[in-house]
């Protein structure tokens, strides 16, 4: 029991005390500077170093011309760039004319429809067509690179530890 009276109590005061100083603070002639202009960037420099590194667009970039460029001789011929389009072309040109039919371009919606359609009724309830629901897989988490300046620190508390 004399614990909840201790609490209260000390809750009590708390409150008094708080409510003292705020009415002190609105009643006193002193005013509050705004912060200075150079915390206000140190605070920005504090926000981007929390935020995860980004790619750079370039490095990007490169990578994507450097998936095309199969050659390596620095340049995307024709062939390059669509053999991406003509390898999934040709998957689809099941009988090997060149040309897509119709039917070859809708050959694997055919055959989720007709593993969808259990019953064997040429038609999805519902219960069959919630089964078509495309599954995407999800994206694998990578772990963020080190910052230079995080690098830099580990090797120095490595060498000290040697």
């Amino acid at each position: 029991m004399w614990r909840y009276l201790a609490g209260g109590s000390a809750f009590c005061l708390l409150l008094g005390v708080g409510l003292f100083l705020a009415h002190e603070l609105r009643s006193s002639s002193l005013a509050i500077a705004p912060p200075a202009a150079a915390n206000a960037t140190s605070a920005d420099d504090m926000a981007a170093n929390l935020a995860p590194p980004e790619a750079d667009q370039r490095s990007k970039e490169m990578r994507r011309f450097n998936r095309y460029d199969a050659d390596r001789d620095g340049k995307i011929a024709p062939g390059e760039f669509l053999a991406t389009r003509r390898k999934a072309f040709l998957k689809l040109d099941t009988n090997g004319d060149g040309r897509l039919s119709f039917e070859e371009y809708a050959i694997k919606a055919q055959a989720k429809f007709a593993k969808a359609d259990q019953n064997r009724s040429g038609a999805l309830d519902r219960a069959e067509f919630a089964t078509t629901k495309p599954v995407r897989k999800a994206r694998p988490i990578r772990p963020c690179a080190a910052q230079p300046s995080e690098a830099k620190d580990g090797a120095k508390d490595a060498e000290a530890e040697s």
